[in-house]
């Protein structure tokens, strides 16, 4: 027995030695032979490098369906012209690195693509740039692929004629790391997106979401920065998340959020910085949500949090200059805040345990009249706002008399 397994062993090794060997370079220029990209591919053998020099090559509907390897040099530029997803890998581990793609046309009924992902695993985008595409990229079906250090830039201007600069369906164990998306519709967007990581990516100036998932448990989201897209961040119909140590920042308008927490259940939001949003978190209808230690500072609210919600944590946060710090439409809480600080609190600390002696509510009455009349925000910092939240809070008639900090900082996290 030991001599068949070693002679199985022996040949196993052969063949892939052979594979190895065999591995050729196929070298692209725009004068030379092959002098496209998709000649270039149909030549290609399993495991062969394809590096495409410097110029431009107008193709589009290129398939991969074997794994390749393929280099740009010096930038090299395909352009889609128009007409249709310029690469649509089918085959597994391919990696593709160093291109600009271009020019990918809008269409309502197609999800054309620089690049699509079709059923695909351990595929790597790294260091790619996108310009002017309907979609960047976009994976379906597909597992543990890499989509790292591009830069995506679309140009338009409304959202109906808009794709996604990184767009995920039915996908898991992707990691989505390193890139800059500016001016497509949402920056990231996943649906059905499981156990997959997004860290150390730039959203910036997207028409509608700089990141956009629903139905996507069990993903990480850390050191990203979202800043002045129409709104920052939508979670939705999603469980067991983590976002830690994220930038939301100028993410203004009627309907604009920091952070948008819809039905969403088991979920930690820890260590954040919201600043100068609309509202910097939205929750509705989201359970056992843990917020902790973020810094929410100059917005219009920093949270408003809706009677659905239930068994949330507000802990040690702290609100700093925020125009409201908290609004509800209910008079009862079924959330805890404990040990945040309030920028807006006047109560004092005798035992010097370094919180405050006496309760805090946050919730204003000025903010409940808001809600109900918007038209009353033009009276902010009047004299008589002041008065009347000054009476609500020696007398509570309107405001949540359950929604208190019992243990307020009298100082911000270091």
């Amino acid at each position: 027995m030991k001599s068949v397994r070693m002679i199985f062993i022996f040949a196993l090794s052969a063949a892939t030695w052979a594979t190895l060997t065999t591995a050729a370079v196929i070298e692209v220029r725009p004068s030379g032979t092959p002098a496209t990209f998709q000649s270039a591919i149909g030549a290609a053998q399993e495991n062969d490098t394809i590096r495409v020099s410097a110029g431009t090559y107008v193709e589009h509907d290129v398939q991969i369906t074997k794994q390749l390897t393929i280099e740009g040099i010096g930038l090299p530029t395909i352009d889609a012209d128009g007409k249709g997803t310029i690469i649509v890998v089918k085959a597994s581990r391919v990696s593709i690195s160093g291109l600009r793609f271009i020019n990918t046309p809008v269409s309502f009924v197609k999800e054309n693509a620089a690049i699509l992902l079709e059923k695909v695993r351990d595929c790597k985008i790294i260091g790619n740039s996108f310009h002017n595409n309907f979609f960047a990229i976009y994976a379906a079906n597909s597992a543990n692929c890499e989509i790292s250090n591009n830069e995506i830039i679309g140009k338009s201007e409304t959202i109906v004629t808009a794709g996604n600069g990184i767009h995920l369906w039915y996908c898991k164990n992707m990691a989505i790391e390193g890139n800059s998306v500016t001016g497509q519709r949402d920056g990231i967007y996943f649906e059905f997106v499981k156990n997959s990581s997004v860290i150390n990516n730039n959203i910036e100036k997207n028409l509608r979401y700089g990141l956009h998932f629903m139905f996507s448990d069990s993903c990480l989201y850390e050191r990203n920065n979202f800043i002045g897209n129409g709104a920052g961040v939508a979670v939705m119909y999603t469980r067991q998340i983590v976002m830690l140590n994220n930038v939301f920042k100028d993410n203004w308008g009627g309907a604009a959020y920091g952070l948008l927490l819809k039905d969403i259940k088991d979920c930690r939001i820890t260590e954040n910085k919201f600043e100068r949003n609309s509202v910097a978190i939205y929750i509705e209808g989201s359970d056992r949500i843990s917020i902790k230690k973020n810094e929410l500072t100059d917005n219009g609210w920093a949270i408003k949090i809706m009677a659905n919600c239930l068994e949330n944590e507000i802990i040690g946060n702290d609100f700093v200059n925020n125009s409201f710090q908290v609004a509800t439409n209910s008079i009862n809480s079924r959330s805890t805040f404990s040990g945040n600080y309030w920028s807006t609190y006047s109560g004092y600390d005798l035992d010097k345990d370094g919180y405050g002696d006496v309760g805090y509510r946050p919730v204003s009455l000025y903010s409940i009249l808001v809600e109900s009349n918007p038209p009353t925000l033009v009276l902010l910092r009047s004299p008589v706002i002041d008065a009347l939240n000054l009476a609500e809070r020696i007398i509570p008639t309107l405001t949540p008399q359950t929604l208190v900090d019992s243990r307020p900082r009298m100082s911000r996290n270091l």
